[in-house]
Formats: structure tokens, C-alpha cells, sequence
């Protein structure tokens, strides 16, 4: 044998020798720490062996004297994805500072990968492990520091306690790190590792019991984000113009079913030979990239899926199943029912019996049969376009088309050729044969311009000719064509204070507002509310095939003292919300939207009293006790659901049956 060979051939053996020794040191480490137990205890150890078995195999150092650590562009890059976990882990983090001051033991979070997130815990402690880096950007696994806490419960996917010896790496056996996986909610996957390390050779089971109680913490925060984000997803999908004869599915940002109606699962059944797929929340639709692609779920189209956005980001995505095969976005623009519900153009489609409602349709009523401009003036969501209708159902026009223009819907550019229409080769992609504008198609009929206030300057004085001239010549032509049409516009805005600061022409504002129309918001609407809810109900459980529900008592009282800033659009896509949410039937303040859902000063007695925690406990025994432990009485009398009320009762440790032996 060569020198050089047995050189090699001695470090090798060496090695080997080190290794064996203390995996003999890791069995009598054992059997120390676990004081004699049982077989079936001292077989908890396998993890760790199995871990020093595949350290060697992979040939981690023995002398590592501390873990890689990222660059600060792949630390920063790693805590942009996994920002939800580090905003569910904030509470638990900030307690854990002032929980083991002084205790020489810090508290981790790490991402799938072993990577470290966020640190908190003693400061000499915090110290110590950044000269091993168990600090941020440290990376734990096992491959690249050995056998230790986060690393074997990344591979054995459990709480896992390493205690001093049993780290591969020399350099490690000062600490002892209980990890416990933290699971997402969404999706059942391994979503971090939460590490607890302590520098004392006492550490012990209780350890472990630490960590998994914070790591659970950190696992419910995670569920009530996930909640939260598939509440606002919901609300905002509920915002979308959908056909009622369509079906929704709801996916979260990594393209992940949240929501799947009836309709949409019925819609999928029956348009795909068995076996169909299944629609079970948490599994992935498709992968979101930097355009939608790719659906992974049979029988879906990639056009029907739309972005979501929530605070100027992507929150998730809406899918939308068509009742039949059609060609992609075709009318995507149109609003549900506007060309199937012949009620919809008549006033007895506007609901409310309020002085101030019927003050307002009586004036629209004869305004209907004069074929004048109309203006119609009022905040978002009081109906507007409801009343147009009912104009132009109940006017001399009602023979002819009512078509709809969203002037602040559509690009400078496109509000010209879309209002006026086009010739013959007007532009750079338009079509061969020219084109029709929304005046032309609505000759005879009604044209409802909405949001006229955000007409450009340049096209005000245009519109303003055509409505003078009752004709209008098409981008490209210069051939004059005659229409017959008449206009109702609608804004939200104060079109006077929009005169005086130049924004919108006075001579157009007088051709526009020749007869005026304010629908009052819906606070000012007395007892209109109330109605609207009884009237809502029903045709909203009808959309989603299921019974209509009914709000507690606690859910009226805030419905009630909300001043509904998006009024009666508001109202609807709150009930929609509740509707989805409802338990067993009954709709309670935790099924209505977040910003309704927090407490407001004119709420019903009994959930008064549970909203303050000195009182939450006695009024709940009180309710028990006198409903002699009938829990559906209770729920009753204190206006909130049964699933409120266990978790209010385990909350505040509230025994019913002893409640009911004492009665």
C-alpha cells in the first residue's frame, strides 16, 4: 500500500472509530436522560441514531463548528415567502421574549426548509447561538450542521427533542433544542419548525411540552389567518358581476381550493364522464405563475380563472364554471340577470316602503314618461342603474334596447370608439367592417352612461354635440347618422363641485341634469333595511341551492346600527357572506364580515354582555343555568349559535354539566 493510501487509509479508520465511540457515548447518553425506562421509551431514540447514521452517509463534518448561513438577499427573499407564518408567529415570539428572559434559552421559527426566520428569547443566550449561527438565516438541516433539533423533526416530521451529546457536530452539544413541526392549515404540509434550544444539561421532556404548546399556538393563528383571508376573498369575489346560473370556485393565492358552491360541483359532474373530480378544500386547482395557467383540475377552462385583488396584491382567484360551453369571455362585462329578469326594468323591482324611497320613485315615476334627460345622483350601491331601469321600463322607450356604459370602466383611449363607434379601418386592430357604438346600439332605447363624471374633458364637448345634434359621426367617417336615444346618466359624485373646480363642463352638466333624481343612501332609509334583508334572503339562498338563513339576534343589532357606506350592494354582499357562513341556519355575529363583525354600541343585550370579558363567564352560566343546561335554549337567549357559545364556554373553562347538577 501506497504512503499516501494508508494516510488516508488511518484518518478513515480514525473516523470510524470517533463515530463508533460516540454512538456508544449517544446510548448511555439515552439511557442517563431517560432514567432506566422502559424498552418501549428507550426506542424513542431510533430518530436520533437513524439521524447520526445519515449524517455520516452524507458525510457532515463531525468538527462543523457552526451552520451555513444565507446572504442577506436569500434571508430577506425566504421571510417575503413565508410572511404569513412570521405574521402568525408574532404573538407567540414577542411572549417568548419575556417568557424566557433570564433563562438562558432562546425560541425559533423556521421555514420547510430548516431555514431560521425570526429569533427570540434571552439576549446572552440569543448571543451564544449566533457563534453557531441558531440565529436568523442559520440553516439546520441535517446535511448542513448534523444531527439537531430542527433538522431530525424536519426528516421524522414529529416533536423532536436532541439533548447535548446526541448532536452530530462537537461543537452543538452544549444545547439541548426541542422542534416541533408547525402544520398549515390549508393543506395539511409541514409549513415550519417551531425550536425551542435552552444551554443547560437539565433540559428535559418538558421541553418538548413547551414548544408543542407554542407550536399549536402558532397553528391556530395560522387558521384564523387562513379564515380571515378566505372571509375577504369571499366578500371581494362577491363584489365580481356573476351569472346566477354560473358556478364559483374560490382559490387562495397558491391556487388552492377555499370555497366550491353546489352549483359549481353539480356544473363539473355533469359535464365530465366519471370518474369527476372531487372538490375538497386545500387541494391545489392550479400553480399560479406569472399569468394563469395550466388548471390541474379536469374540465376547467384557464379563461375562466380571474386574479383576486386585496391591497394591491394577488389574494387569490375566483373561477368561474359557465351553466354551458361558451366561447371564452364572451359578455364577461354584462351583469347577472340584466337580460333574463323582466322584472328588473320596472319600479316594483325597487324594494322599500320608507317615506324617503317612495318620496324618490313617485318623482322617478313621472319623470319616466317624458322622454328628457335624467341625472341620477346618489352614493355607490343605492341602486342607481335599478332606477334607470325602472325609467326606462315604465317610459316611452320601453320597446327598445337599454344598454349600459361605464365611462370610468374603460381606457381614455377606448371611450370614443366604444361611445361613437368606428369606421372601416379607424385604427391599428380594429375591425375590418368598422364597429357600432353604445349609441348606435341603443337607438330607440335607453343609453345609461354611469360614472359620467369621469368622462374626459375632450369628450365631454363631443357628447354634449351629439346630445344637441341627435347625431354623431363614427371615428374614421365622416358620414352623419341619425339616433334616436335617450340618455340617463348616473354619477356618485357632486357634479356642481365638479363644475366649479373645471373638471366637468356647465353646459353639458344643464343638457344632462334637465330633470334631477337623488336616491337617498340607506341609512336615511327608515325601517328600508329590515325589508331589504326579508327580501335578499331568499334569493340568495336560491343562488347557492341551499334553505335561507336567519341572523341572531347579536347579528341584527349590528346589521342595525351599521351605517352602510356601500349601501344596498353593501347589504346584499353581506347576507351573501352570512349566507355562506351560516351554521346550521342561523347567521351570528362571527359569519358577518370583519368590519361588522367588531363590536358596535347598539348591540342586542345578550351579546352586550359577552362582549366585555368580566361579564362573558356569568352571563353564559346564568343563560345555562336557566335553561337548566339546554344548550340550544342558551344560544337562544343570548342571540348567538351553538358553535359561538362551546367555544365562549371552553374559553372561560365553563363545565355545562356541572352548570346543570348545581341547577
Amino acid at each position: 500500500m501506497e504512503p499516501g493510501s494508508i494516510a488516508i487509509h488511518d484518518a478513515a479508520s480514525s473516523l470510524d472509530r470517533i463515530f463508533e465511540q460516540s454512538m456508544r457515548e449517544l446510548d448511555h447518553s439515552w439511557e442517563a436522560f431517560l432514567g432506566g425506562a422502559s424498552r418501549d421509551r428507550l426506542a424513542a431514540r431510533s430518530p436520533i441514531i437513524d439521524s447520526w447514521e445519515r449524517c455520516r452517509a452524507a458525510q457532515v463534518n463531525l468538527s462543523i463548528t457552526n451552520a451555513p448561513l444565507l446572504n442577506v438577499d436569500g434571508f430577506e427573499a425566504r421571510r417575503r415567502e413565508n410572511r404569513s407564518l412570521l405574521d402568525a408567529s408574532a404573538d407567540t415570539l414577542a411572549d417568548a421574549a419575556r417568557m424566557l428572559h433570564d433563562t438562558d434559552a432562546i425560541m425559533l421559527v423556521t421555514d420547510a426548509e430548516g431555514i431560521v426566520l425570526e429569533v427570540a428569547g434571552d439576549a446572552a443566550a440569543a448571543r451564544a447561538g449566533m457563534d453557531i449561527a441558531l440565529s436568523e438565516g442559520g440553516d439546520w438541516k441535517e446535511r448542513s450542521a448534523g444531527t439537531n433539533g430542527i433538522g431530525v423533526a424536519l426528516v421524522a416530521a414529529r416533536p423532536m427533542l436532541v439533548h447535548a451529546g446526541e448532536h452530530y457536530c462537537e461543537r452543538m452539544k452544549e444545547w439541548s433544542c426541542a422542534a416541533v413541526p408547525i402544520t398549515s392549515p390549508v393543506d395539511g404540509s409541514m409549513a415550519g419548525i417551531l425550536n425551542l434550544s435552552a444551554r443547560s444539561q437539565d433540559a428535559n421532556g418538558s421541553l418538548v411540552s413547551l414548544a408543542v404548546f407554542n407550536a399549536h399556538r402558532i397553528e391556530q393563528a395560522l387558521a384564523h389567518q387562513a379564515e380571515v383571508m378566505r372571509r375577504r376573498l369571499l366578500e371581494a369575489a362577491l363584489e365580481r358581476p356573476v351569472a346566477q346560473d354560473h358556478g364559483l370556485l374560490l382559490l387562495d393565492s397558491t391556487g388552492r381550493l377555499t370555497y366550491a358552491s353546489s352549483l359549481a360541483a353539480q356544473l363539473l359532474r355533469d359535464r365530465l364522464a366519471p370518474p369527476s373530480p372531487q372538490l375538497i378544500s386545500g387541494q391545489r386547482v392550479f400553480q399560479p405563475s406569472d399569468t394563469v395557467s395550466d388548471s390541474l383540475l379536469p374540465g376547467i377552462a384557464n379563461d375562466w380563472i380571474e386574479p383576486v385583488y386585496l391591497d394591491g396584491e394577488v389574494g387569490g382567484y375566483l373561477v368561474t364554471v359557465p351553466s354551458a360551453l361558451r366561447a371564452p369571455n364572451l359578455k364577461r362585462h354584462q351583469r347577472a340577470g340584466d337580460e333574463t329578469d323582466p322584472n328588473r326594468s320596472s319600479f316594483a323591482a325597487i324594494v322599500g316602503q320608507s317615506p324617503q324611497i317612495q318620496t324618490t320613485i313617485d318623482r322617478a315615476r313621472k319623470v319616466a314618461r317624458l322622454k328628457l334627460p335624467v341625472l341620477i345622483e346618489g352614493e355607490t350601491g343605492v341602486g342607481k342603474e335599478l332606477f334607470a331601469r325602472a325609467i326606462h321600463g315604465s317610459g316611452t322607450t320601453a320597446n327598445g334596447p337599454f344598454v349600459t356604459f361605464n365611462c370610468g370602466a374603460v381606457s381614455r383611449e377606448l371611450i370614443a370608439s366604444e361611445l361613437f363607434g368606428y369606421g372601416k379601418g379607424a385604427f391599428t386592430g380594429a375591425n375590418a367592417e368598422g364597429r357600432k357604438g353604445r349609441f348606435e346600439l341603443a337607438d330607440g332605447g335607453t343609453l345609461c352612461l354611469d360614472e359620467i363624471g369621469e368622462l374626459p374633458l375632450d369628450l365631454q364637448s363631443y357628447l354634449l354635440r351629439v346630445l344637441e345634434e341627435v347625431a354623431l359621426t363614427r371615428l374614421g367617417e365622416n358620414t352623419i347618422r341619425r339616433v334616436n336615444v335617450r340618455v340617463i346618466a348616473m354619477t356618485n359624485r357632486d357634479l356642481r363641485q365638479e363644475v366649479a373646480a373645471g373638471r366637468f363642463r356647465k353646459d353639458l352638466f344643464h343638457r344632462l341634469a334637465v330633470v334631477s333624481i337623488g336616491i337617498p343612501p340607506l341609512r336615511e332609509r327608515d325601517g328600508d333595511m329590515e325589508r331589504l334583508v326579508e327580501h335578499f334572503l331568499p334569493l340568495i339562498a336560491k343562488k347557492h341551492q341551499c334553505a335561507p338563513i336567519s341572523f341572531s339576534p347579536a347579528a341584527l343589532a349590528r346589521l342595525r346600527s351599521h351605517d352602510w357606506p356601500g349601501n344596498v350592494r353593501e347589504l346584499r354582499n353581506v347576507i351573501e357572506t352570512a349566507t355562506l357562513f351560516a351554521e346550521h341556519g342561523l347567521a351570528d355575529v362571527d359569519c358577518l364580515p370583519a368590519h361588522l363583525a367588531m363590536p358596535s354600541p347598539a348591540c342586542a343585550p345578550g351579546s352586550e354582555a359577552i362582549r366585555h370579558p368580566g361579564q362573558e363567564r356569568q352571563a353564559i352560566e346564568q343563560a345555562i343555568t336557566a335553561c337548566a343546561g339546554n344548550i340550544s335554549a342558551a344560544c337562544k337567549a343570548l342571540g348567538i349559535s351553538r358553535s359561538t357559545l362551546y367555544r365562549r364556554m371552553a374559553r372561560n373553562g365553563i363545565d355545562r354539566t356541572a352548570l346543570r347538577a348545581a341547577n
